[in-house]
């Protein structure tokens, strides 16, 4: 056998063994896989307040409330129903900070707020046997919120006494985003969500008697991670 006939054997064995790891790399899902991914995000509220109403004094015109954005960690896991379609639950816990906005600008930062928003969405993926696999998702999302605390110096306008509670939401969430495999079991994800969130934030204060205002929160959540597949 000629060298050049070796040469050749052994870039055939190479394609060979080059195509088989690209499959490997690209193994498709099945029915009964989960898919566990780590993620950063932001979550970037563009909420919509109502005027804030007092039992004291009325409606305070030309108030409202905003809340800052937030980046924290996140953790979701999707159990795959079929090769394509798959349900997925989102955990994660963010904190905001509230303040006032038009006529209570003056008043700088109300409260701190942390929301606990689980959100279960049905995805179908695309090209799951390919190295890059979209999917789509929508579902529903409930959030709690907790650990209100107002800061001392709005507790100092309201005399003393500012006494915050936020109304637990209900609502629809819908996701876009990409796996891209990097071997068998591992992927890198990009992932963009909606999430339609309101409250209502009652406040209970001395200088005001009780503060009402809905705020419509709706944030867009944008995520960068990775995920295994098991």
């Amino acid at each position: 056998m000629t060298s050049t006939q070796n040469a050749g054997r052994i870039a055939a064995l190479g394609l060979v063994f080059a195509c088989a790891g690209a499959a490997q790399s690209a193994a498709a899902y099945e029915a009964g896989d989960l898919l566990v991914r780590g993620r950063v995000i932001v979550v970037d509220p563009r909420e919509d307040s109502g005027t804030v109403k007092s039992s004291v004094a009325g409606a305070i015109p030309g108030s409202g409330a905003g809340l800052d954005s937030d980046v924290t960690p996140e953790l979701d896991f999707t159990y795959m129903l079929t090769p394509s379609w798959g349900l997925e639950l989102i955990l994660a816990s963010s904190e905001h900070n509230v303040e006032g906005t038009g006529s209570l600008a003056g008043l700088g930062k109300l409260f701190d707020a942390r929301t606990l928003p689980p959100t279960l969405t049905l995805q179908y993926h695309f090209n799951t046997n390919g190295t890059i696999r979209p999917y789509v998702g929508v579902g529903l999302n409930y959030t709690t919120f907790f650990d209100e605390d107002a800061t001392s110096d709005f507790r100092g306008a309201m005399g003393g006494k500012a006494n915050v509670h936020l109304k637990d939401s209900w609502g629809a969430a819908a996701n876009v985003g990409v796996d891209y495999a990097i071997n068998k079991d591992w992927f890198v994800n990009a992932d963009v969500k909606y999430i339609d969130m309101d409250t209502e934030a009652t406040i209970k204060t001395n200088a005001l008697g009780r503060l009402k205002v809905d705020v419509d929160i709706d944030p867009w959540v944008y995520g960068i991670g990775i995920g295994r597949r098991f």
